[in-house]
Order: structure tokens, then C-alpha cells, then sequence
């Protein structure tokens, strides 16, 4: 059965940020908030976390996977990044952006696209997300926690519970967040290109 940890969603308890990135370390999934949903989350290099997390999505290798990283610097050791990549990262992030980058021989070829090796890449606004991260010091696997049959991600935490709480090894409650998909934008090509309009604002949306 999951732990519940309700961790203030502006002011997070630390004391419950390091069990949080405890639970990650020893290979737990966990359900922590976003600034677009909830999500599941494990270590990218836990195989057996990532595993439990495509169960429970059932997701197959077509599947763009994501990670999850605190900033900037960590994104470029993880993806081949152009300067108007970077500079575009710099301006839209932290916010509900995924970007989708090439992938660099450090993220393992379960994550990578099968054909065209790149992987996607958030930096959420969330304090708890953030806090997280900042703990952990790598980035996380993470996928939104919508369920198969479902066509959005789950917003209050008790609900969650009530469905998930034998599913993974924490769940975290930061109150109701919303469901809004995130913005996608392609850097992999010459130019940005808007593959779907979600939450975040790219600068030529109306």
C-alpha cells in the first residue's frame, strides 16, 4: 500500500521532501504534482520502475517518454541543445512546456523514440516538483497520470488514492491541480515547430 504525504503545494516540508526522493532512490514510483496534472514518476535508470509505470498506462515503445529536470544545465547533459534551443529553454521555462530534444547517449535507449532517438523534456513550475529535484539531483522519469480508458489525468488526490494506493509506493497531495496538457514544441528540426497547443504560450500564439 502507497504512503500519502500532504505537502503544501507553495510551501513544501521538507522533512517530506527528502522521504519523497528517499522512496524515488530505492526504486518507488510515486504520483507528485505538476504545474499541468499529476504524474507518475520513478528514476530514469530504475527498469523495473519503468516498467510498473507502462503497466499501469499501458504504453508501448512508440510512446514519447519524458524527463523531468530542474534546469537548464541538466537538460543539456541529457539532449543535444542548439543556441536557439537554449535560448528558447531559457525564456519559456519553468512552465508547462514539453520539449522534444535529441537524446544524448546518457539517457537510456528505453526512453529514447525508437527511430528518431530523442526523448522529451519539462521543467514544470511547481514548488514541489522543483523541490523534488532539487533534492533528488537527476532528472525524473515521468509520464501524466491519466489511465487507460481515461482521457485526462486525475485531479483530486483522494481520488487517486482511492484507485492507486496499491498500484504505487507513494502518492503525494498537493491539493487539487487540474488537468491542462502541456504545450509541445519539436526543437529537433531547423526551426521550432508547435506539435500541440496546450497550457503554455509559445511567443507566435495568439
Amino acid at each position: 500500500m502507497a504512503q500519502y504525504f500532504q505537502i503544501h503545494p507553495q510551501t513544501p516540508q521538507m522533512r517530506l521532501i527528502h522521504r519523497s526522493v528517499n522512496i524515488i532512490r530505492n526504486g518507488g514510483v510515486v504520483i507528485y504534482p505538476t504545474d499541468s496534472s499529476y504524474a507518475l514518476a520513478c528514476r530514469m535508470g530504475e527498469k523495473q520502475s519503468l516498467d510498473r509505470v507502462r503497466r499501469i498506462r499501458r504504453l508501448d515503445d512508440r510512446h514519447n517518454f519524458t524527463l523531468v529536470c530542474r534546469n537548464v544545465a541538466q537538460i543539456s547533459n541529457f539532449t543535444k541543445i542548439g543556441n536557439e534551443a537554449f535560448r528558447l529553454l531559457k525564456t519559456l521555462t519553468p512552465g508547462p512546456f514539453t520539449f522534444i530534444l535529441k537524446a544524448t547517449r546518457d539517457v537510456p535507449r528505453r526512453l529514447q523514440h525508437p527511430r528518431r532517438k530523442s526523448v522529451g523534456i519539462r521543467i514544470p513550475e511547481h514548488p514541489v516538483a522543483q523541490a523534488l529535484l532539487d533534492i533528488l539531483g537527476e532528472p525524473l522519469f515521468s509520464s501524466t497520470m491519466i489511465l487507460p480508458g481515461e482521457d485526462e489525468a486525475f485531479s483530486d488526490p483522494y481520488e487517486i488514492r482511492e484507485k492507486m494506493e496499491n498500484e504505487v509506493d507513494l502518492i503525494i497531495d498537493s491539493g487539487i491541480v487540474h488537468y491542462t496538457p502541456t504545450t509541445i514544441i519539436d526543437l529537433t528540426g531547423k526551426n521550432p515547430e508547435v506539435i500541440r497547443r496546450g497550457k503554455g504560450k509559445f511567443p507566435d500564439m495568439a
